[in-house]
């Protein structure tokens, strides 16, 4: 979806029309979440998500959350997690192509933890299957928060 959002995404609020009519969208096409695109081909963030890959070098990649995304709890949970796992985070943006391109993709939000994307616009991300690496995270992510609870 071509990035059509006020200035401030970075306040979370339930007045972005934009957002619920992205993700409306994409279910309408048969896909679990929309992502943002910026003019320049960069993919900002979902339509309730943060969007990551995992490139061909094993990183972890996604946008830093310095402006234009909602920086996110769970998004800032799995820099620990991440840590914890010995997986290496790169804070940068990357384009639809690189993410088809990519080892692995998935979205992260307090609703879904770590969600592995399988495809992308119709066209499988990797085997087209869930990858390792977001299965290990998604894992590690609710280990982490049983040991935390009090």
């Amino acid at each position: 979806m071509p990035e059509n959002r006020w200035d401030r995404v970075d306040i979370k609020t339930v007045g972005l029309l934009p957002n619920v009519l992205a993700r409306q969208q994409a279910k309408e096409q048969g896909a679990a979440e929309a992502w943002f695109v910026d003019a320049d081909g960069t993919v900002k963030e979902g339509a309730a998500t943060n969007a990551w890959i995992v490139s061909k070098d094993g990183k972890l990649v996604t946008r830093p959350a310095e402006h234009g995304i909602l920086r996110g709890v769970t998004r800032t949970t799995l820099f620990e997690v991440a840590a914890k796992l010995g997986l290496t985070i790169e804070e940068r943006g990357f384009s639809v192509e690189e993410a088809k391109g990519a080892r692995e993709a998935f979205i992260t939000a307090a609703t879904t933890i770590v969600m592995p994307v399988v495809a992308i616009d119709g066209a499988p991300v990797a085997n087209g299957h869930p990858g390792q690496t977001a299965l290990a995270l998604r894992a590690a992510f609710f280990d982490i928060a049983e040991h935390t609870q009090a």
